[in-house]
């Protein structure tokens, strides 16, 4: 047996129930489909009155502590995965963030406490735009949050409040830095950029494309969700990155290079936000010793991937 077979059988044998809010997301249907390979009986949490409950998947409004209630104690999970989020940085209500992204993470959390149940681990996704305008081509766990939008305000709140409950309950804070991969909605760059180039557009409109970002594949961060939640770990916040920073101009070429076309750049005014982060990249060295089995995928092959799709 390979260690990956060996995991899966005894994720099995054991029956391990996971619990994943945001199933529905980008980031969620990817986890799943790794989790359910591995044995994981997943439960799979959706926002939204009319959205259909089956024996694995339950209707969840984070932001209602009975309906959280209802799920921890109905399911009684060995793990939890919260991705449940508004992350898209340009919502249109400021509260939002902090209803979902703070008072829904306080929701869970406290559900397990009212219910009685204390899961093996609870793996929570922050966000490295915690950490604000960094300048630093290495940013590691030790920085300070200095978060520079409400998205990022609310996830360093939630955070802080999490770290209330480390002697309570197996926390794994994670903050991954940008990701992409097939899947993801064209408002994020990357989709964009390759929605683009697919189709052979004469002409793209971008807003600042000097900003840099350490880029990474979502098959690479699932990988390490899963391994960290096998993993001891726990009380603990761990940036999810490759350390290798790609600025826009640098992927339109790469996209150029892969598909030989050429786009016109039209730089938007409106597309430039004032508090946009200039650099942000981590750096994995935590990660990797956490779990030295989850290798990083190289951006060329990512793109690639994307392209071909």
């Amino acid at each position: 047996m390979n260690g990956e077979t060996t995991q899966s059988a005894l994720h099995a044998e054991r029956l391990t129930r996971t619990l994943v809010t945001g199933a529905s997301g980008f980031t969620g249907a990817w986890l799943i489909s790794n989790l359910l390979a591995s044995g994981h009986a997943v439960t799979e949490t959706v926002a939204g009155q009319n959205a259909t409950e089956t024996p694995s998947r339950r209707r969840l409004d984070i932001t209602s502590p009975e309906q959280c209630r209802r799920v921890i104690d109905e399911v009684r999970p060995d793990y939890i995965v919260h991705l449940a989020a508004i992350s898209f940085v340009g919502h249109d209500d400021p509260l939002d963030f902090y209803r979902v992204n703070v008072l829904g993470t306080l929701n869970l959390l406290q559900a397990c406490a009212d219910v009685g149940h204390t899961p093996r681990k609870v793996l929570i996704a922050s966000s490295a735009n915690v950490y604000g305008n960094v300048t630093s081509d290495a940013i590691d766990e030790s920085f300070p949050a200095a978060p520079v939008n409400h998205y990022a305000a609310s996830k360093a709140a939630m955070e802080s409040m999490v770290r209330t409950w480390f002697d309570r309950l197996p926390i794994l804070i994670v903050r991954p830095f940008n990701y992409t991969g097939r899947g993801q909605t064209s408002s994020f760059l990357v989709p964009k950029i390759v929605d683009h180039f697919a189709r052979r557009a004469p002409e793209i409109s971008l807003g600042n494309i000097d900003v840099a970002r350490d880029f990474s594949d979502v098959r690479y961060v699932v990988r390490a969700y899963e391994a960290l939640l096998d993993s001891a770990a726990a009380g603990e916040t761990v940036n999810v990155c490759t350390g290798q920073p790609y600025t826009l101009r640098e992927i339109l070429t790469m996209a150029g290079e892969i598909t030989g076309h050429e786009l016109a750049i039209r730089v938007n005014p409106a597309f430039v936000r004032q508090t946009d982060v200039k650099v942000l990249a981590g750096s994995p060295a935590k990660l990797q010793r956490m779990v030295p089995e989850v290798k990083a995928i190289g951006f060329r092959e990512t793109l690639g991937w994307m392209l071909a799709a």
